[in-house]
């Protein structure tokens, strides 16, 4: 039986088939669903877990390469929020237009998907 970490048996079986350069994305509540992706869905309710929660249980066991969000956070989101966002992703961090987001989505090796209501929270881990 596991005891620390990641317990959630979906999301260790996802994670432990991405390798070199594949992409996970952590998504919001309100992110469509991909039918060509597994997704793992976390949400209970509102804000449970957020994308940045499950980030940081991710971050422990996973060697994150860059990290890409929507350009779109910065405007419909807090500077508290934006900083919160970049002490977790760090210089990995890559914004671009959330179009340019979406056309990376079916690439990813899973989706992960949160309670998170904050808008534009999504990301996509590489894996480096």
């Amino acid at each position: 039986m596991l005891r620390t970490g990641i317990l959630n048996p979906h999301v260790l079986d996802l994670v432990a088939r991405i390798r070199h350069t594949n992409t996970l994305v952590i998504a919001d509540r309100g992110f469509p669903f991909w039918p060509q992706i597994e997704t793992v869905d976390l949400s209970l309710v509102d804000d449970v877990p957020t994308v940045l929660q499950v980030f940081d249980a991710l971050a422990a066991n996973f060697v994150i390469g860059r990290v890409w969000t929507a350009r779109e956070f910065k405007t419909h989101n807090s500077p508290a929020r934006l900083a919160a966002l970049q002490k977790c992703a760090g210089d990995r961090l890559v914004f671009e237009p959330h179009v340019a987001f979406k056309k990376r989505v079916p690439s990813a090796i899973g989706l992960i998907r949160t309670g998170d209501t904050i808008p534009y929270a999504n990301l996509i881990l590489e894996s480096a």
